[in-house]
């Protein structure tokens, strides 16, 4: 059987209304709600469908992050998973993270867990990034299946419908890999209070990059975070000749 690791992001609640810095330099996260990166919720409900369906041995979360990242991996822990790695990363150091880096620190830890199967959300929904999964299977140099929306599992292969802008791809991959959890891959369970209760007691390892030997320093330079131009108002016309000209006036056509 398989030992699988999930990851799990702490991000602003999808509720949440974004609000930018004065300064520009990101956004407001003090006093907000977070929660668990929605795809990552499938990531690691997929994880947890594996072991009850007797393919997976054990389960391992990981999360980078502030101290607060022990949240989501309580979550995950709740949900089903048996072991929870948290990667330290605070303040300044933080806030430059990448998916480069948070690739290499995936890499370490498979590495050092021995892990047959990578599943990750396929995007977080606070920087939209899409790129850790793809970065982890070339660090590792494993196959990678990305935007998974089902997935069919062999002894030594797995079996990824995909979706694409054509509509679905099937594709087979060599454990081991790397797999991306799209939308509609499952619907995440919730987790129940005693669920909740035993999860305390689950333990979770607590790691910085440096014991990873994994260099943070930032590669990209945060120019400038701004709000979204605000909608102008709609306009009711009579006919259309007049929304041809509306249309010319505003260099449309």
């Amino acid at each position: 059987m398989a030992r699988v690791l999930v990851g799990v992001k702490r991000v602003i609640d999808y509720a949440v209304k974004i609000r930018v810095k004065p300064d520009k330099t990101g956004v407001l996260t003090d006093g907000v709600k977070h929660s668990m990166n929605p795809f990552d919720e499938i990531a690691v409900e997929e994880a947890v469908r594996m072991k009850e369906k007797k393919v997976a041995s054990e389960i391992i979360a990981v999360s980078c992050g502030p101290p607060q990242a022990q949240e989501v991996l309580r979550t995950a822990l709740a949900m089903g998973v048996d072991k929870g790695i948290h990667v330290e990363v605070a303040g300044p150091e933080y806030e430059t993270l990448q998916p480069i880096h948070i690739s290499k620190i995936l890499a370490k830890i498979v590495q050092n867990e021995k892990v047959d199967l990578v599943i990750l959300g396929k995007q977080a929904i606070d920087d939209d990034c899409n790129q850790t999964a793809q970065m982890t299977a070339a660090v590792l140099d494993w196959p990678q299946a990305t935007y998974a929306s089902k997935i069919e599992y062999g002894s030594k292969e797995i079996t990824v419908v995909r979706e694409v802008d054509g509509g679905l791809e099937t594709i087979k991959c060599k454990l081991p890999a790397v797999v991306s959890a799209d939308l509609r891959l499952n619907e995440p369970r919730y987790a129940t209070l005693p669920n909740i209760m035993k999860a305390k007691k689950k333990p979770i390892q607590k790691l910085t990059p440096k014991d990873l030997g994994v260099d943070t320093s930032p590669r990209v330079q945060i120019v400038s975070v701004e709000d979204p131009p605000k909608r102008e108002a709609g306009v009711i016309l009579p006919d259309v000749d007049s929304l041809v000209g509306k249309l010319k006036e505003g260099g449309h056509i």
